[in-house]
């Protein structure tokens, strides 16, 4: 009897070992698929200096270096980007003429793209002119994918006959689908929430992510298997974003089964591994062309299992693509003929050296503090202003969610000053002069105090101001002092009932504008004319400032002139800050109480109350126990 239990046991296990072994013969036998990718590379044609001050990061030519090794060891590998392949450099400027960041994606080979919320940042015309250049240019193009994100159709409000014409003639579709090594793919764009807000006068029709996905999902795999026979990998190209492990485009995977993987941008995430939600890979592989994403994939008809994952570095130690590079001079040239020219300089002529180390984006973003960078930006664009124009500028601000890069420490060029100060909403950031009242100029002052922890693009930079805040207290009461500093530094009460003038960029105008949303209805904030008359975000565009010649003034263009004045190096008044912004923390009570508001006299106020009720409550409870002991004892 035990010899035959042990005779079955043994057959079992041979069973066993034969099974798991003709399964692991059939998992090796399954395709294995690489997928290359990339996301919100900015303009970013040139390697960058990395914010330590040391090395470099991206440039493209490098990029095509490690895109043709990947794809010597996967022949069939394909190359996606999930958006924002626009604005962030001087090649930008081109966008809507030349369309470079398109011609220079289809000579390095990319399959599919899609549309970030900075492709719009040229309004609709700008995303017309471009796609008709690229078209145009005869060179060869990615694919681009957008299924949410649409321009009003026929008979709907805003409807544009030449933009569909330039979207159908360029074949802006949902999806496409690719076979590559006998695999079928569906490729598909989203746009995600975030991005939508990102982009207030893009005059797209936007559709829930989840709701389109869905749709498109099934559409495209009904495709797929009617006319080719095959089930698709399917991927997803988002321009909406992860967040520590969550966000928009988690809940997407979450929310809308069937998707292989999500190419995940917009949020400028370095996911160093995948996340998994519902069957759905997400990745990112960080921005500027920092890092090249693969994955790989074995795929076995219905689904995808995980290979292996790896983000490549894009740095000094891999050579430039001879070929890339080339084009890549060639553009620089057609920016400067085209563009630079029009101001009098060229792409790398060096306009001061700076000694100092300046905050990083990262740095004037992550605390409430004085920033040398934005001090810099801020006077600029004040001075830049009264010397064209001959009028006093009581405030220049500019806000951290307008900075794109820092300048470093040696030689500042024009491109590194493009590189930092691009940002615009129409075109590259033109300055507006309006006017404010002293309660909207202390308001915005409230702003930067209290909506930056909240919020840390909203995080506000003056120049011709000095204040204080207290973050200890009262949200919207932080501000404790605040004074107008004028340029022989005499300091100036602010008169709340007065109009001052102010300079700002565009995108911040539009932003101050928008506050008393941001803010749920508790700080109202209103751009104004000479008269008082208040001005909505449409008209700021009325407001834009011109140069001495009657050209449109532009952020960076004020930037590089200011430094042009200081003769070579950079001004010692900008080795450190100068208190034109102290940020501090104290429980004094009078420094809790100093110029305090009906915020804080409000929240006080409740306490009272509150205690008084909690004094009430506990007077009636011993009450009640001394009557109900006195009655025990009675009786």
């Amino acid at each position: 009897m035990t010899k035959r239990i042990v005779a079955f046991l043994l057959a079992l296990l041979t069973c066993a070992t034969l099974l798991i072994t003709a399964v692991s013969a059939t998992n090796d036998l399954l395709p294995e698929i690489t997928l290359l990718f990339t996301h919100d590379l900015h303009s970013h044609l040139l390697p960058s200096a990395n914010e330590s001050g040391e090395g470099e990061y991206g440039g493209y030519a490098r990029l095509m270096t490690a895109i043709k090794a990947q794809r010597q060891l996967a022949p069939d590998a394909l190359l996606v980007d999930a958006g924002d392949f626009s604005m962030g450099s001087l090649f930008q400027t081109a966008y809507p003429t030349s369309a470079i960041e398109l011609r220079m994606m289809g000579a390095m080979g990319y399959d599919v793209t899609t549309f970030g919320n900075h492709e719009y940042d040229y309004l609709q015309s700008g995303l017309k002119s471009m796609l008709q250049a690229a078209v145009a240019s005869g060179d060869k193009l990615p694919s681009i994918v957008c299924g949410n994100y649409l321009p009003p159709r026929e008979g709907e409000s805003g409807y544009d006959a030449e933009l569909w014409a330039a979207y159908n003639n360029y074949s802006v579709k949902d999806y496409v689908i690719m076979e590559r090594g006998g695999i079928y793919y569906a490729i598909f764009g989203i746009f995600g929430e975030d991005a939508d807000a990102c982009a207030p006068n893009s005059g797209m029709v936007y559709e829930e992510p989840a709701d389109a996905a869905k749709r498109i999902v099934a559409a495209a795999v009904s495709e797929c298997e009617q006319t080719y026979g095959a089930h698709p990998v399917v991927i997803c190209l988002s321009h909406s974003g992860t967040e520590d492990g969550k966000g928009e485009d988690y809940e997407l995977a979450r929310q809308v089964d069937g998707i292989d993987v999500i190419v995940s941008g917009h949020t400028h995430t370095t996911l160093k591994e995948p996340i998994s939600v519902n069957g759905t890979l997400i990745v990112s592989a960080a921005e500027y062309g920092r890092r090249l994403g693969v994955l790989k994939l074995k795929f076995d008809g219905n689904g995808v299992t995980l290979i292996d994952y790896q983000l490549i570095s894009i740095n000094e130690k891999i050579e430039d693509d001879a070929e890339i590079a080339a084009l890549v001079e060639s553009f620089k040239e057609l920016v400067e003929t085209d563009y630079l020219q029009n101001y009098g300089y060229t792409f790398d002529q060096v306009l001061v050296n700076n000694p100092y180390k300046f905050d990083t984006v990262s740095e004037v973003y992550a605390t409430q503090h004085e920033s040398v960078l934005c001090n810099v930006f801020s006077d600029a664009y004040k001075w830049a202003v009264e010397r064209a124009t001959g009028k006093r500028v009581d405030v220049a601000i500019t806000a951290a969610g307008v900075i794109r890069g820092t300048l470093p420490k040696g030689q500042v060029t024009v491109s590194d000053v493009f590189n930092a100060a691009s940002l615009g909403v129409g075109t590259e950031g033109e300055l507006i002069g309006i006017y404010l009242t002293g309660k909207d100029l202390l308001a915005a002052m409230e702003l930067d105090a209290s909506i930056q922890p909240l919020m840390s693009s909203a995080q506000l930079f003056m120049s011709g101001a000095e204040y204080s805040f207290n973050t200890n207290r009262m949200i919207f009461n932080k501000v404790d002092y605040a004074m107008l500093r004028r340029d022989d530094g005499t300091l100036e009460a602010i008169d709340k009932d007065k109009l001052y003038y102010i300079v700002a960029g565009m995108y911040m105008g539009q932003m101050l504008g928008s506050v008393e949303e941001t803010s749920m209805g508790l700080i109202s904030i209103t751009p104004r004319d000479e008269n008082g008359n208040p001005l909505s975000s449409d008209q700021l565009v009325n407001y834009v400032l011109k140069d001495e010649n009657g050209k449109p003034m532009k952020e960076w263009d004020a930037i590089a002139d200011y430094l042009c004045t200081m003769n070579g190096d950079m001004s010692v008044k900008y080795a450190k800050t100068d208190g034109r912004k102290v940020v501090y923390k104290s429980l004094k009570p009078t420094d809790l109480l100093r110029n305090a508001n009906a915020f804080t006299y409000g929240f006080i106020a409740l306490v009272v109350v509150l205690i008084a009720i909690a004094v009430l409550v506990t007077r009636l409870i011993i009450r009640r126990r001394r009557r109900k002991k006195a009655t025990v004892t009675n009786i």
